[in-house]
């Protein structure tokens, strides 16, 4: 049996059919024999199947909403207590969330989409776990949820979000639909820095744990977009909590060449794997004054 792999499978394209779980798992698409939700046993998930399962499962091609692992009688097949966090399905799930990780998704002849095949199953690409929460489903048992958000293959950007807009005034909302265009930068680079930090942000040393998975976020000192044009490099990268990465990246923070910070009387924490280039810190600092 193959190690895991996650991203996309060299020889299998979108839209490409498969007859059986088997012809799945020899594809390496989904390797779980019996779950819907793959993962490899020791950090997150590469892959889930919609087939059946929550009547209320969301699938509008571009946002999935996914209900997490069951716990079903074996011969009912109605759930019989709580959907946990805990559950390894579940973590792994979380994890590809807080590590901005893609996950594959195949749809399946029991899933009631009509955007699913008619039998056997169908492979439609990555998509990315953009949030999760809880909910109580009919039977009176937790549920966990997660909203999948398809990535556009080319520019590996997400192409849909939704978000709701509060009227002044008023005790109600309203949820309209919105368009964006968000690039998935988190790479294996940036994942690499964090970890090597154990996610702990190197400004503030703050932690930010989740149900299963550490929260931390890639900052990059000299920014890439233009005309910046920074480099993703490592010695360009910071593991920092979302507080600061927002202070870095909106020019509100900045560093001494001693690695100090200006106005706050801390000291980044440096890894002595991990070199910081001097040069774009005094670029970073040449531009807080603006």
């Amino acid at each position: 049996m193959p190690n895991y792999i996650f991203w996309d499978v060299a020889w299998v394209n979108e839209g490409d059919h498969f007859d059986d779980r088997a012809s799945l798992r020899a594809k390496w698409v989904h390797l779980a024999p019996v779950a819907w939700i793959d993962w490899n046993g020791a950090v997150w998930s590469s892959s889930i199947v919609l087939n059946g399962g929550y009547v209320d499962d969301f699938d509008k091609w571009d946002i999935i909403l996914y209900t997490g692992h069951w716990w079903n009688d074996s011969w009912s097949k109605k759930q019989v207590k709580d959907q946990s966090w805990d559950a390894p399905w579940n973590k792994a799930l979380l994890t590809s969330e807080m590590r901005w990780l893609p996950v594959r998704v195949t749809r399946g002849f029991n899933h009631t989409s009509p955007l699913s095949p008619k039998k056997w199953y169908q492979y439609w690409g990555l998509y990315m776990v953009t949030d999760h929460f809880e909910e109580i489903w009919k039977d009176w048992y937790k549920i966990c949820r997660y909203q999948l958000e398809k990535i556009n293959k080319t520019t590996l950007e997400l192409t849909h979000s939704k978000e709701t807009i509060f009227s002044e005034g008023s005790d109600g909302s309203k949820r309209v639909d919105t368009t964006t265009s968000r690039i998935v930068r988190d790479t294996k680079l940036s994942r690499q820095i964090k970890e090597e930090y154990s996610y702990v942000c190197q400004m503030c040393w703050i932690i930010i744990e989740t149900h299963w998975a550490r929260y931390a976020e890639g900052a990059h000192i000299k920014p890439l977009w233009k005309p910046h044009n920074g480099t993703d490099t490592p010695d360009n990268l910071l593991c920092l909590c979302p507080n600061h990465h927002v202070m870095l990246d909106k020019w509100i923070i900045a560093i001494n060449d001693d690695l100090t910070l200006i106005w706050i009387q801390w000291k980044i924490m440096i890894s002595k794997w991990h070199e910081i280039s001097l040069d774009n810190i005094c670029y970073h600092r040449s531009h807080i004054y603006i």
